[in-house]
């Protein structure tokens, strides 16, 4: 084995790898908003289980074939990494990918997982991509899961989501010998994510490392690309997840909110946990973000929000409706901002590309104190499916009419007459109802106590892309 291909953390003695447990990390931190690694506190268990962990990463590592190891700088991993690996596994991932089950079969085969809460996805974030979530502490013991079919749930969850540029946050704190996957398991459901998941992942925020996930994480920095090494930031605490994601879109359980109060003590800022400097309310009359649309008709003597008309002003335009695409991109974080600066301030908004348009359309929505579809909407479209399909166009036109608020129905006919336009140029920039739905679905309407499950995630999108197929018979237009 070429030695130059080994971690610092290990040595070459008598033709086998061994471990150095050498103290001092090799490599710096991969975030690009802080230099510094405070030692933070894990669960005691981690302490013990290390060294074992760390034997089996290294013998997973010796049966390797030396070829598939690639060097620090190599790109092939992302570029064809199913056919450089696929004779090294004992899972048929193919097999895996091509037998999704229907959201109904889906529900019924996941349902044990799925109400554990471990994966949960949120709107978008502060430059339009979706938020999918993982949390350690919510994993079960390892004698009551099955990882085989919780690896199939995370893939079936993001097969929903990688056609767009999506954002992956997982909450460590929570991991312990009791609940932790074995490392070959780890090895396994990072080959399952082939190039497919990871060319729109943007972003992947660890949130609460331990010295243990650090160790492991080099343990694998052979086989993992720089490209996909760059999109992975550690996260120290939930103030500073805070300058990328709004903590108020995510569910945080509670033990993870205050283990973040115990670390956030022991650092330099001591910020206050879920302080969110991106939303810090503009005490202006013209602000559009962040309040109620009876707030920005009183203020601007408008039902249709002047930032939603000048976005959809924006959009509307053969060349710009036929960009490939359209709502799946992300935008700068920096334009994002001024333009939602600008907006909350009553400026005429100038956009530079459609990304950003359709990015801020999405964060209005998102931010709004109650969604467009209304809290009380949120039952109905979870029981669409439950009505026959003879039904169901008639029933969704009296519901629409009778159950939204007059300014909400106007604003939902307006928007959704809009998305019926990108998708009548589906040929082009690649957007169908169901593409939409998925895109701007959870942006209408999500409930006001409960998480996002798969089920609810599925009836959502099902919701969505029929009200965008049938928009012409729903508002009779």
């Amino acid at each position: 084995m070429d030695t130059n291909k080994l971690s610092p953390m290990m040595t070459l003695q008598g033709g086998k790898v061994v471990y150095t447990g050498d103290a001092e990390e090799p490599y710096p931190s991969l975030s690009d908003y802080h230099d510094y690694e405070p030692n933070l506190e894990f669960d005691d268990s981690e302490l013990h289980q290390t060294p074992t962990e760390v034997a089996e990463a290294i013998d997973l590592l010796q049966e390797m074939d030396p070829d598939e190891i690639a060097s620090p700088v190599s790109e092939f991993i992302d570029d064809n990494f199913e056919a450089e690996l696929a004779d090294n596994t004992d899972i048929n991932f193919q097999s895996m990918l091509s037998s999704y089950p229907e959201v109904g079969e889906a529900v019924e085969k996941f349902m044990m997982i799925d109400k554990c809460g471990i994966v949960d996805v949120k709107g978008d974030d502060s430059v339009g991509r979706k938020i999918i979530v993982v949390y350690a502490c919510k994993l079960p013991q390892v004698n009551k899961i099955d990882h085989q079919k919780f690896l199939e749930y995370l893939i079936y969850t993001l097969d929903k989501y990688v056609e767009q540029d999506y954002s992956l946050v997982y909450f460590h704190y929570g991991l312990n010998s009791r609940n932790k996957p074995s490392i070959r398991w780890l090895w396994q459901a990072y080959r399952a994510f082939d190039r497919k998941y990871k060319k729109n992942l943007k972003a992947l925020y660890m949130v609460h490392p331990t010295s243990f996930l650090k160790i492991i994480l080099q343990m694998f920095t052979p086989v993992i690309s720089v490209k996909f090494g760059k999109k992975l930031s550690y996260i120290n605490t939930l103030a500073e997840l805070s300058e990328h994601i709004n903590l108020e879109q995510l569910s945080i359980p509670e033990e993870v909110t205050e283990h973040d109060k115990k670390l956030s003590k022991n650092t330099e800022t001591n910020r206050r946990t879920g302080e969110n400097p991106t939303a810090v309310l503009v005490p202006l009359p013209t602000r559009q973000f962040g309040v109620s649309l009876a707030t920005i008709k009183q203020n601007y003597k408008s039902v249709i929000p002047p930032v939603i008309k000048q976005t959809i002003d924006y959009l509307d335009h053969p060349d710009v409706l036929e960009t490939e695409g359209l709502f799946r991109r992300s935008a700068s974080t920096v334009k994002i901002r001024a333009l939602r600066e600008d907006a909350d301030q009553g400026k005429v908004l100038e956009f530079d590309d459609p990304h950003e348009a359709t990015v801020l359309m999405k964060l209005f929505f998102r931010e709004l104190k109650e969604p467009l579809l209304t809290f009380d909407f949120y039952e109905e479209v979870m029981n669409f499916q439950q009505i026959s399909k003879d039904m169901q166009l008639r029933h969704v036109s009296i519901l629409v009419m009778e159950k939204l608020p007059e300014d909400n129905y106007k604003i939902l006919k307006y928007v959704t007459g809009f998305l019926s336009k990108v998708m009548e140029r589906a040929d082009l920039n690649k957007m169908t109802a169901s593409n939409l739905a998925v895109c701007f679905g959870p942006n209408l309407v999500w409930s006001e106590n409960k998480n996002l499950s798969i089920a609810a995630i599925g009836h959502i999108n099902t919701f969505t892309q029929f009200l965008l197929q049938h928009n012409r018979e729903i508002f009779m237009i």
